[in-house]
């Protein structure tokens, strides 16, 4: 049974953060051996999924406000490079989140040829810091893998108010993992795991290995999905309350953006007109087929994120033309991501980018339509 949401709000204005989503926290002492995503919960709470030790470690930041919109840095991996003792070449930025909090920006960077594992810091000034977690509270999950598999791969990892979802995979036949950590996350504890199978539009079948590179936790109702998208591109959406650690879900595909694109960043936004849309930004690894940057983003209605009848879900989920830059309805191209490698939403009608310009990286926000 779940807590009323006015009992969790409730419980967070009496406990301090670290009570209220912390369970037996760890103080200091950090150490990341990887990171390849990251996201934030409420309060500046910061989730990293680090694969190398396969879990995931939510840091309470205490970065919560004012809020800020991120200032404008121009050659962000030069200036990090500079920050770090080295050059653009060796720096790999790896994911990219905003704290709703605060509006400050955190890059996941990778630095070579030591391969250490680094979180920066944007500010409302544009100033790249590191984010020093040495005196910071954190707790650190497990992700199982199986009873004879491990995972190998934390592709995405968010919060959606009352637990923490991770997506990866691991080497077995249902490869495919959505891994849930109930609130407050308990330091030293184990994640519950699901494993899902999809129907690949493009491919015209039903898969159990490919990972969801990118999600979001949706509400409909008093039901709570997990909608992800997958490489060529379906978007499906998995029935997640309630179902016991270790079932095997069936998800539900509603669109299809177009094979030969892998998906990089999704999140959830309502326009100027009030209508909700979900941004799918993704990279195309095939020909370009149209616009300016092999890097580009679509949104797509919540018309066909609720889509249910069996009429316009997998075998006849929509399917968008890759060589045309509208429709179908529902469906339209956001112009302010091409060229953009790292997106997260900033605000009601704005997000923050981090764009390929002639081989360097610049970060900026945009307006959304």
């Amino acid at each position: 049974m779940k807590t009323p949401a006015f009992l969790l709000a409730a419980c967070s204005l009496a406990l301090p953060l670290s009570a209220a989503l912390l369970d037996s926290p760890q103080n200091g002492g950090l150490s990341l051996k990887s990171i390849s995503s990251i996201s934030f919960g409420k309060d500046g709470l910061l989730l990293v999924a680090d694969p190398a030790s396969q879990s995931v470690i939510a840091i309470e930041t205490k970065d919560a406000g004012p809020k800020a919109a991120p200032g404008k840095v121009a050659d962000l991996a030069a200036t990090i490079a500079a920050g770090l003792g080295t050059t653009a070449e060796n720096i790999t930025i790896k994911d990219m989140a905003v704290n709703p909090a605060s509006g400050k920006v955190y890059l996941a960077v990778q630095r070579r040829p030591d391969n250490a594992s680094l979180i920066l810091v944007v500010d409302s000034a544009g100033k790249v810091t590191p984010f020093d977690a040495s005196k910071l509270s954190y707790s650190s999950v497990t992700l199982p893998g199986g009873t004879a598999s491990k995972v190998t791969n934390i592709t995405d990892v968010a919060f959606d108010g009352e637990r923490v979802f991770a997506t990866g995979s691991c080497n077995e036949e249902f490869a495919s993992r959505i891994f849930t950590i109930p609130v407050p996350i308990k330091n030293g504890s184990t994640a519950s795991v699901i494993s899902a199978e999809t129907y690949h539009v493009a491919h015209r079948k039903w898969e159990t290995k490919a990972p969801i590179q990118s999600f979001i936790p949706y509400h409909k109702g008093d039901e709570d999905y997990v909608v992800g998208a997958f490489a060529c591109t379906p978007v499906a959406k998995f029935r997640v309350d309630d179902i016991e650690s270790g079932a095997k879900v069936k998800g539900v595909s509603m669109v299809e953006l177009g094979s030969g694109n892998r998906p990089l960043d999704l999140f959830e936004y309502t326009d100027k007109s009030g209508k909700d849309w979900v941004v799918v930004h993704t990279q195309r690894f095939k020909d370009n087929a149209f616009g300016p940057s092999k890097f580009w983003g679509a949104r797509v209605s919540l018309d066909h994120i609720n889509a249910s009848d069996s009429e316009k879900t997998n075998e006849k989920a929509t399917w968008r033309d890759v060589k045309a830059k509208t429709g179908p309805e529902g469906i339209e191209i956001v112009d302010a991501l091409f060229g953009a490698v790292q997106v997260d939403k900033l605000g009601d009608q704005s997000a923050v980018v981090l764009r390929d310009t002639d081989g360097k990286l610049s970060l900026e926000a945009v307006e959304l339509p």
